[in-house]
C-alpha cells in the first residue's frame, strides 16, 4: 500500500479584460485546471487538481507566463491523503 496525496488549489487570475476568454480558454486547457468564473473586469476564478504540490505550482508558473495574464493570486491551498493501490 503507498499513500497518495490529492492536492486542489484555487486561484484569481487578473487579466487584460479584452483577452479575458481566450485565457480562460488557455487556462482550461491546463492539466487539472477548472474555470469557474470570468469577470467583464478580467478576472478568473480558476480551481487547480494534482496528485502533489509541483504540478500545481507548474500550472501557477504557465498562468503567470501566459500574455495578457497579469497575475495569479493563490487563494487556498488544501491537500488530503489517502490509501492506495501500487
Amino acid at each position: 500500500m503507498t499513500r497518495e496525496e490529492f492536492h486542489v488549489s484555487s486561484l484569481v487570475v487578473l487579466t487584460l479584460p479584452p483577452l479575458r476568454h481566450r485565457l480562460a480558454e488557455q487556462i482550461a486547457a491546463l492539466d487539472g485546471a477548472e474555470i469557474h468564473a470570468v469577470s467583464d473586469e478580467g478576472k478568473l476564478v480558476v480551481t487547480l487538481e494534482g496528485p502533489s504540490q509541483r504540478p500545481i505550482m507548474a500550472a501557477i508558473d504557465a498562468i503567470n507566463a501566459m500574455p495578457g495574464v497579469l497575475s495569479a493570486a493563490l487563494i487556498y491551498h488544501q491537500f488530503d491523503e489517502a490509501e492506495g493501490r501500487e
